[in-house]
Formats: C-alpha cells, structure tokens, sequence
C-alpha cells in the first residue's frame, strides 16, 4: 500500500463513527449449490488498479470498469477474501459493513486513493462468494451517513432487503457455435423477429400465482416456445436489480445485477445460453436515461450529486420522478458504458434495445419554459448525452461488431441509425414509432371509414428507409387503459381476430425488422399485468389459437422469403403497385429480395368485403401462386382463397408490364409469388 493511502487511513480511523447495527441475515444462497470454481486473483497489491486505469476512468475512457470497481474475491498473501472498491469522492470516510462485522461502522474502513480518483478500496480477509454487504459512507461535505449498495455489485438481496452480495460471473459457456456465427442472424440483411418478453409475468408457477419461476425454470418453457413460434430473438425488459415491481425493471438501482428475485447470474446465463443453442438471439432493455433515488442506490451517493446533475432543471426527470445522469462527468460515462460492454461480455448477449433516447437527446424533453437550461450554444440538444451514445456505440462495435444497438426514439432526430464517422448516433437499429402509431390508429377505425384515412396506412413508406427502423407493437401499447392488441379492432368477434391477421400481415411484409410483446401472438384478451401470468388457457380457444398459428406462418414466411428482409432498410426491396384505391380501400406492393426471382406481391383488403375479379398489375409473366392468407381455416379465418392457377395476363395495369385477376378475402393478406416451374 502506498504510504499516503496508509496515513490516509490511520487519520480517517481516527474519527468517531457512530455504530449501526442491523439484524444479522443468514448469506442469500446456501453457497454448496454453487459449485463453480471461485476466479482468484493473486496479487502482492490488493488494489486492482493501474495509474492507466485511473487516467482512462479519470477521462471517461475505461470502458471495463467492472473489472475494477465493486467487489472481487481474490487472494491477498495467501489468503482469500475479497477486495472492495467504490467511487466516493466527497466522502470523509467510507467502510464495508455487513453480516461478517454485524453491520459495525468503524471495524472494516476503505483507504482512499492517493492519486485524486475518489476511489476507497481494501481487502477483507476470510470472506467470499455469497457475503452480504453495503458501503457506509460519511460525507466530506455535510456529514452526511449514508448505507448504499455496491453500483459494481453482480448481484443483490431479494427485495425489499437492499443489500448486495459478493459473487462472480463465472460460467462455463456452451454456446460457442452461436458466438460464432451470429453476426448471419444479427446483420441489417438478416430476418429478425423479435419477441418482447417480461420475464417475471409472461409465466408463473402454475401451482402457486404469486411465485416468480426462476430463470432455469423460465427457460424450460420459453426456448422452446419461442422456438417453435418462429422467433429469430427475444428482447428481454429490464432483467438489472430493480427493486420497484411496477416499475417493471426501468427503475434501476443495481446496473451490474441481474433480478435477484429469479436467480442468480449463472442462472440468467443458463436461460440466453439455452436461448442461443436454438439459434435464437437474446436483445436486452439498457436504461442509461434515468435512476430513481431509493436511499441505497446511486442517488446522492457520496452525500453528493455524484451521478445526477446538481441542477434539477438537467438532473430530475418530471415524467418518471427519478434522476438522471450527469452525462458530462467522466467518471459517470465510464460507468454507463461499462455498464453496456458489461452485458455483452459476460452475459453473452446479442443486443441493447436503448430505453427513452428522445429523453436524453434534448434538453426541453416534457419540461416547459423555463424548466430547463440550454446548451452552450443556446440549443435544445443535449450535447453531451448525444456525445455519450455516440461514445457507447462505438465502444459496443468495436468490441461487439456482430452485436446490434437499437433506440427507442421517437423523435425526428437526424442519424438515429447512421455511423458516427457520418454524423450520426451510431445505433444499428431505430424504433419506428410514427408506424406504430399511424398504424394502430388506422386498424382502430370501422372499416366503413378507413377509405378517408388510406394515408395513415401509407404515409410510414414517405420516410421508411431514412432509417434503419424496427416496427414495434411493444408493451407501451397494452398498458394504462389502452387495452389488448385485440380489444383495439373494431367489429365482432370474427372481424376483430380478422382485423388483428390482417394487421399482423401488414407489419411482416412491411420494410423493416419486427418486434412483437408477449401475449400478442395469441391475442390476449386482456391489458397486460406485469403481477400475473399471460393467459394461456386462451388457447384453447379456436380464434386465440388461429391467431398464434398466422404469427408462427408469418415468421416462417418472414425467414424463409428472402424478399422479406434481404433489403431491410433500403428502398431497393419495395415498391408500390396500388396505393390509390380508397374506395375498397385495397393496398397492394411488392417486396424484393437479391435475386429478382424472389420478387413477392402483397395485397391486404381492408374491409370486411371479399372482392372477386380484382386485377392487380405484377412485374413479371408466368404462374403465381398463393403462398400466404391471411384468411385461411387453420387461422381461424373464412377459407377465401385464390384456388385456381393464377395465371398473368399481357394487360399492363398498375404501371406494370403484367396483371393477374385475383379473389381477395375480407379483412385479409396475401401474398403472391412466382411460381418456379
């Protein structure tokens, strides 16, 4: 140890501090079912820093900081225990309090750093894997006596205990075949579907409600759904430590932790593990735009505004009542990139999706003048949380370049999905949320009235390919009285689940990647409630049951026809053939893949009223065949199809060089494509 962090510590020693005690609980996990090998490190130092280290946190650059900060269990002169390591700049004195010392303040203090960093760190011999733990902290500035978790901590108590747990992230993983090769099923040419996923509500216990299944268990019943629904990936919400159940995880207060309520690490890394052996991707929520200000989390952390602004007007957020960070500070971007490289790393996953990036892209977002504090050029552009995106992006590629970024945004900010040595933020992917809301606006209507709205329907291809745009029907859309996916479409009962295919159709065969919340693939009847288990008895149901098998075609259809994804993102793959006919309010397009042999035509009817004898203008001659409907028994549907050969006919209509003569089922998709013999 350095002889000033020495002096350091004996000054510090010297100061009262009060005792707090708290009732001593026995260790979270009986530490004999854990059987992986602990990961020592044998140093002559405990600290696991560098003078490189610190200049790269000190610059906002170490983007591997979970390999420093928080607690490792290491050996120590040939002893094991774990080293402690926390950021605390303002602090007057900072120690390890937990069941090994029953919670005295003074026996186990931190030294402080000689070198400016604000890092306390030591080494407490004789404990390990499974310890429980905090940080209390003594503030320089205002005495202030705080009891925080570990912002590092890989793991927490089960709420409502808030304490964290030393442990690992050690696992032997078997999913190197998908690491591998996963840059095929992540590419911008690649068919992603993506299946929107609450792990603690899309199924319980069915013996007992009210208990969670644990991530193992979670995945004895979701792999192999998700696999035979057709899924390329699921997205999982929020799975860090979030000790508020309604927040549904977006309130976090462990960045490093997994829920803690359903397993441990190795068990949410034995639940993507089994995800990727059946090629299935796993994206995760990432939440770097807010924290809520719990008194164990990051909030007022060293009795200081340490990761929040100071000022409410950068640092309070009014929508959700929580704070939000100091992307300026340098030491606070090392966090939260680390944070994202984190997941990556030892998690295996494939994907961030970006929660509430228009929040932190402008400074005036759901504030009122007055409420907020330009920029240094007088704009409304949050320069630095623009630069820290910028900064994660680059860092998640470089070291994850078959991984993917995708932003929740909803807003018209240029470059969303463009490279930042262009300009842009450098995501890989954006929500399209103008198409979300358009469309479920559209499909709400009576069918009677949509001719007056064909615009809503087609607008989104005006400005489809400006981006690289992922089509969600996301859980914001079932929640806080807006109803089920199927409680939205007008009609009866058979027009409703007609209308919800129909939908379905549209969104598959429209450019862009999918992404689809859990429940809506079989049409929950109800708004969805994170406190209980989707209702799965609905598909006993024959229209709940057709509903899931119309998703499962469509996402065969959407991997299996190139022309359905090869051009994602580029207006090469689309191109109108008929987006003028209001009055039967009848839309019809193709869709292109690499090879031109793969060119599909998809029409959708969007009244109840099947039309016979509709001619449509296709771009080549020959034999098309039906290879989706909608409308089809097996989905509930009515049976109308086009039975005959359809055969082109040298009648040029739609500024194309062919046309066909088609039925159209009500309230239905088809989609068309050239037959090869």
């Amino acid at each position: 140890m350095a002889k000033s962090a020495k002096t350091k510590t004996e000054v510090v020693a010297e100061t009262p501090v009060p005792k707090k005690t708290r009732k001593k609980t026995e260790p979270v996990e009986d530490l004999t079912i854990a059987e992986a090998p602990i990961q020592l490190q044998a140093v002559e130092n405990y600290s696991r820093f560098s003078e490189f280290d610190i200049y790269l946190f000190k610059s906002g650059k170490h983007f591997k900081l979970y390999e420093k900060l928080g607690s490792h269990v290491a050996e120590y002169k040939g002893v094991i225990g774990t080293y402690f390591a926390v950021w605390a700049p303002n602090a007057h004195y900072v120690s390890v309090i937990g069941n090994f010392n029953g919670w005295e303040r003074g026996s186990h203090p931190l030294s402080s750093r000689w070198d400016g960093s604000g890092i306390w760190e030591g080494f407490v011999p004789n404990i390990g894997r499974g310890e429980v733990y905090k940080y209390f902290i003594k503030s320089m500035n205002n005495g202030l006596e705080l009891e925080k978790s570990d912002p590092f901590a890989l793991w927490c108590e089960v709420a409502p205990q808030t304490a964290s747990v030393v442990w690992d992230t050690w696992y032997e993983w078997q999913d190197e075949g998908w690491m591998r090769n996963r840059r095929k099923h992540n590419s911008l040419t690649s068919p992603i579907s993506v299946y929107e996923v609450h792990l603690a509500s899309w199924m319980r216990d069915p013996d007992n409600p009210e208990r969670f299944l644990n991530y193992r268990e979670i995945a004895d019943s979701l792999v192999p759904y998700v696999k035979e629904m057709g899924f390329t990936h699921v997205e999982l919400m929020p799975i860090m430590e979030a000790p508020y159940p309604p927040s549904w995880g977006y309130q976090i207060t462990g960045y490093f932790s997994c829920a803690s309520r359903m397993g441990n690490p190795q068990d949410l890394m034995y639940l993507i593990e089994r995800l990727h052996l059946e090629d299935i991707g796993v994206y995760m929520d990432w939440v770097p735009s807010h924290f809520p200000g719990d008194a164990h989390g990051l909030y007022n952390f060293d009795g200081t505004h340490l990761y929040e602004h100071a000022d409410p007007r950068k640092g309070y957020h009014p929508d959700w009542k929580s704070y939000i960070f100091n992307y300026g500070r340098n030491e606070v971007r090392s966090f939260l990139v680390s944070n994202a490289v984190f997941w990556m790393d030892r998690y295996h996953t494939d994907g961030l999706r970006v929660d509430a990036v228009a929040s932190m892209l402008y400074l005036d977002y759901s504030r009122k003048h007055g409420e907020w504090i330009p920029n240094e050029f007088g704009g409304r552009e949050n320069l630095e949380a623009i630069s820290l995106m910028k900064e994660m992006n680059e860092a998640v590629f470089k070291d994850f370049p078959d991984a993917q970024t995708i932003a929740e945004e909803s807003t018209a900010f240029p470059g969303v999905s463009r490279p930042t040595y262009l300009g842009g933020l450098g995501f890989g992917m954006k929500w399209m949320m103008g198409w979300m809301n358009d469309t479920l606006k559209y499909f709400e209507k009576d069918p009677m009235f949509r001719r007056w709205h064909q615009d809503q329907i087609t607008f989104s291809l005006v400005y489809a390919f400006s981006e690289n745009f992922m089509l969600p029907l996301s859980h914001d859309e079932v929640v806080y009285g807006k109803g089920s996916l199927i409680g939205k479409m007008p009609g009866d009962e058979w027009q409703r689940f007609a209308n919800l295919r129909l939908l379905f159709t549209y969104m598959y065969t429209h450019p862009g990647t999918k992404l689809l919340f859990m429940g809506g693939e079989f049409a929950q009847a109800r708004e969805w409630n994170f406190q209980q288990s989707l209702d799965w008895h609905l598909l006993n149901q024959a229209p709940h049951k057709g509903i899931q098998e119309c998703v499962k075609a469509l996402n065969s259809a959407l991997r299996n026809q190139p022309a359905l994804h090869d051009y994602n993102f580029s207006p090469e793959g689309f191109e109108w053939i008929d987006s003028q006919d209001r009055d039967n309010c009848i839309v019809a397009y193709s869709r292109k893949g690499l090879n031109p042999s793969d060119t599909i035509v998809v029409v959708l009817n969007m009244t109840p009223v099947p039309q016979q004898g509709y001619r449509i203008g296709v771009p080549s001659v020959g034999i098309w065949e039906e290879v989706f409907n909608s409308d089809n028994p097996s989905f509930y549907g009515s049976g109308v199809s086009n039975t005959q050969v359809i055969e082109t006919q040298p009648e040029k209509w739609h500024n194309q060089p062919q046309s066909v003569v088609l039925t159209l089922p009500p309230l239905a998709g088809i989609i068309l494509k050239k037959s090869a013999k």
